[in-house]
């Protein structure tokens, strides 16, 4: 329960400090909806996430009202669509179809899991299912994809991450009067999670329940606002702030994703305690960095502060929910986070720069713009190295890369809304063309080997 004192911080936490539930997400699974034709398939897929998630919008509606802590976004993840089209991949698109018509039906945001599981080999139907994603994204307005290419126990599947720098080229040419917009909705992991709540990754996993409700929190702003009140104190008693303030943030989340399940008769799955940044003034990581003391996120020291930053929020979430889950951390959108938009606008940050972050936060290089003249094969080696931090050190990595169709550094391109504006940042020129092609599979590490 809550006391006095913390509804009255609550109350200021989102009046003052742009504190709210970034997402209630209801997981649902598809296994049970192949039938015996593809357009068979994609009906019953429409009737069943329209049954399970009829009453999202209203109870979270509800919930945001009677608390009084904002609920930005209502989302709905489905089972890796993968499986179900596996009778029928080059029909994949129908189900993609239904699920982004049962999105508009419903009114929710977005719909996740047109997605596959690829990280130690692509059967022939799951290539053929990659294959559509491009067309798919392009003709629809409200579902995500995501493929995962590598995980620690099995190493990365280069010939996925090969094909992967082919899709997301065609899906940014494919969207191209949208400035590469389907992109921004396609993430490739490796050690991707089944419980993510966040989009555009997220994915309903095979080992869940039938429904599930998933609630990811954020306040980028009330940490930011926690450790000015404590200007000048030794990052001890910093991180020991910040531990108190994702507590009372995952206090809130906890307290919203109990009674959401309740009331849609759905299991109570995890709380994501990510900091998801928006591009508003003063809800921003990069902000939180710089309130550290760095004179301007990617300036030595950056690393540090995030690494810090993550455990410490953490560390503050787990004791307050004893279902924490999802990814968990730090996220580092360039074109989400006002301060993370105007370092790169600066220069002071690079994707150099922002690979070495994702060693120490939530996921990886996400929403970031290149040239739209980028190789695919330059591509697939940004996908490979973020890959590689992830499987070497156990934890989910993901890029969500858009090549910019027309766009030369210096440019920008601008979607709105919660994704923001992102300027187009320099890659490296010199090829990795003939590293792609060698394909095969980059085994696992030798720390794998645990059984």
């Amino acid at each position: 329960m809550f006391n006095s004192n913390e509804v009255l911080e609550t109350i200021n936490m989102v009046e003052r400090e742009h504190l709210d539930i970034r997402t209630v997400t209801m997981g649902v699974s598809l296994l049970p909806c192949i039938g015996a034709t593809a357009e068979k398939t994609a009906q019953i897929v429409y009737d069943t996430v329209c049954k399970k998630a009829e009453n999202l919008v209203k109870v979270t509606r509800d919930l945001s009202r009677e608390y009084g802590i904002p609920i930005v976004n209502k989302r709905v993840s489905v089972t890796p669509a993968a499986f179900v089209c596996a009778p029928f991949p080059e029909k994949s698109a129908l189900i993609g179809k239904a699920l982004d018509d049962a999105a508009k039906s419903l009114g929710i945001d977005f719909i996740g899991g047109y997605s596959a599981l690829v990280h130690k080999g692509m059967a022939d139907y799951e290539r053929k299912f990659i294959a559509t994603i491009p067309e798919v994204l392009a003709s629809t307005d409200r579902l995500c994809s995501s493929v995962n290419v590598g995980s620690s126990k099995s190493g990365i599947n280069m010939d996925a991450v090969g094909l992967l720098g082919k899709i997301i080229k065609q899906t940014a040419q494919l969207t191209k009067d949208k400035g590469g917009f389907g992109c921004a909705k396609f993430v490739v992991f490796c050690n991707a999670v089944e419980d993510n709540p966040f989009m555009a990754g997220a994915f309903h996993g095979v080992g869940e329940s039938d429904t599930v409700i998933n609630v990811g929190v954020s306040g980028p702003g009330v940490v930011q606002h926690a450790i000015e009140g404590v200007r000048g104190a030794d990052l001890s008693e910093l991180a020991e702030t910040i531990k108190r303030t994702a507590f009372k943030i995952t206090r809130a989340g906890q307290l919203i994703a109990r009674e959401a399940a309740k009331r849609l008769n759905a299991e109570f799955g995890i709380v994501d305690l990510s900091l998801a940044p928006t591009p508003a003034r003063g809800d921003s990581v990069a902000a939180i960095l710089e309130e550290m003391g760095l004179g301007s996120v990617g300036t030595h020291g950056t690393t540090a502060c995030l690494a810090m930053l993550n455990d410490a929020v953490k560390k503050g979430g787990v004791m307050a929910s004893s279902r924490v889950g999802g990814l968990s951390g730090a996220f580092i959108p360039v074109s989400e986070d006002i301060g993370m938009i105007e370092a790169a606008e600066r220069g002071t940050l690079n994707i150099d720069k922002l690979e070495a972050m994702t060693a120490v936060c939530s996921v990886g290089l996400d929403m970031i713009a290149v040239p739209g003249d980028t190789p695919a094969s330059t591509l697939s080696a940004i996908i490979a190295d973020e890959a590689a931090i992830g499987m070497i050190n156990n934890k989910t990595t993901a890029v969500r890369i858009i090549p910019a169709p027309d766009k030369k550094v210096g440019d920008e391109v601008n979607f709105g809304g919660l994704l923001g504006r992102a300027p187009v940042m320099p890659v490296h020129g010199e090829s990795s063309e003939k590293f792609i092609a060698r394909g095969g599979l980059i085994p696992a590490p030798i720390h794998s080997n645990k059984n």
